[in-house]
């Protein structure tokens, strides 16, 4: 870890893994939002992390457009950008050594929760080795961040995430979702507790909408929507 200390990892969850795949010089993962609100997990230095603090404040930049398209957001010229999306970020940032910035989101299924933020002092793009790596290392980083989410709210330990009956009915809704989404079974279950998560509902609620076609995930301009 560099010097800075404010963000250290969260279980597992850390900016130096990113820095080990690529070569930028800083990073931070953050949540963003509503269902975790924002926070930065952890962050490699104190500039990524002021800019991660920023975006925050103002609700605007580029880890928030990452986590509203669900793609990444790549500013390989971050000073002579000329889309004016984020004005109040620009002037934010305007004395910070800041170059290129890239924003990777942190996605599961439908449900965006953070992003991946990435820095550099030069002017550079990600080559496609390192883009790979890091939407590679988001997917990861979701499915952990959300996982521990879930584990201290406490949800698993619900009744109807214990009982035979229930586990059955989730199961066969874990199957449903695999056929609509042609995920893996394990994502297809993370899925339906963290929407239970979500709306503050049980696993077995969710499942049952799954089952009576009250609610099914579908696929839609390359995103996934949750249609109920």
């Amino acid at each position: 870890m560099t010097q800075h200390d404010q963000h250290p990892a969260h279980d597992g969850v850390s900016a130096e893994a990113v820095l080990e795949i690529s070569s930028v010089a800083g990073a931070s993962i953050s949540t963003l939002g509503g269902l975790l609100g924002s926070e930065t997990l952890s962050a490699s230095d104190e500039i990524i992390a002021r800019i991660d603090e920023i975006q925050f404040d103002l609700g605007e930049g580029p880890c928030w457009d990452a986590m509203r398209i669900g793609r990444p957001v790549l500013e390989p010229d971050l000073r002579h950008r000329t889309d004016a999306t984020w004005p109040a970020f620009m002037r934010a940032v305007t004395n910070d050594k800041v170059a290129a910035l890239f924003a990777i989101p942190l996605n599961v299924g439908p449900l965006r929760i953070g992003a991946i933020d990435m820095y550099d002092v030069r002017v550079r793009s990600l080559d496609e080795g390192e883009l790979g790596r890091a939407v590679a290392l988001a997917a990861d980083v979701s499915r952990t961040v959300l996982r521990q989410a879930i584990e201290e709210s406490g949800l698993e330990e619900t009744p109807a995430a214990v009982r035979p009956m229930s586990r059955r009915r989730i199961h066969q809704a874990t199957g449903f979702v695999i056929a609509q989404l042609d995920v893996s079974a394990a994502d297809a279950e993370l899925l339906i507790q963290a929407r239970a998560f979500a709306e503050g509902r049980t696993m077995l609620e969710i499942a049952d909408e799954i089952l009576t076609r009250r609610r099914r995930f579908t696929v839609r301009g390359g995103e996934i929507e949750d249609e109920r």
